[in-house]
């Protein structure tokens, strides 16, 4: 069985749903410290002017030594007018902004207290709409205690995976030798990007996954995985 994971991300980018896409198991580490300036927050979109952040305000403390599933959004900020505003204003030509904004539209204009809850509902839509169905797991229903590379291997075995789909940035830090030490396989994600029809010109990718949606609607899966 192969497993991924990865933190809640706010509206992610293809690469984060291609790798789900090639799993049998996808953990959510909604356990491990929250990183500012990151994409747990935040992400970018196509707009005419080239892109912009989306960045949802949350509230800070102890110098952001918060887990993923501490982080509350600062709601005092009219982040989510201007989130609408933004995705309107950039998508309202593209082909399929009709049949996908209404969720967004309805989504953003709740009341969120938690990040990674807004994060998660998002996510769970896009994968029903690339008909992703790889089952999802928490990190935080698992009991894994340890930290780093061992954290990894630790969610493997509670989950009985003998393979660990890993992002390729994980190069970085990952101990590899611990994989085959306990009779895991690692792979690193081989994700090209593909280039598709925006709504500006020139094509510009690592945008939100919601730019190949709007875009592309039903034919964004095989885009995705082509």
């Amino acid at each position: 069985m192969v497993v991924s994971v990865h933190q809640p991300q706010y509206i992610p980018w293809l690469g984060y749903f291609e790798k789900m896409a090639h799993s049998d198991m996808f953990v959510f580490l909604d356990n491990v410290q929250y990183k500012a300036r990151e994409f747990q927050n935040r992400n970018r979109i196509r707009t005419a002017q080239g892109w912009m952040w989306l960045t949802v305000p949350v509230v800070t403390k102890d110098g952001c030594r918060m887990r993923m599933n501490e982080v509350m959004i600062d709601n005092t900020m009219p982040w989510q007018r201007k989130h609408l505003g933004s995705i309107k204003t950039s998508y309202a030509a593209a082909p399929y902004f009709n049949e996908y904004f209404p969720f967004f539209e309805s989504t953003l204009q709740k009341k969120w207290d938690k990040l990674s809850d807004l994060n998660v509902c998002i996510v769970r839509f896009i994968m029903e709409k690339l008909s992703i169905t790889t089952p999802i797991v928490f990190e935080s229903e698992l009991d894994v205690l340890t930290t780093k590379t061992q954290r990894i291997i630790d969610i493997c075995r509670k989950l009985n995976a003998d393979t660990y789909l890993s992002g390729v940035g994980a190069k970085d830090y990952l101990d590899e030798s611990l994989f085959p030490a306990n009779k895991i396989t690692l792979y690193y994600q081989n994700f090209e990007h593909p280039e598709y029809r925006q709504c500006f010109e020139p094509f510009m990718p690592y945008m939100s996954t919601i730019d190949l949606l709007f875009n592309h609607g039903p034919g964004s899966r095989s885009l995705l995985l082509k």
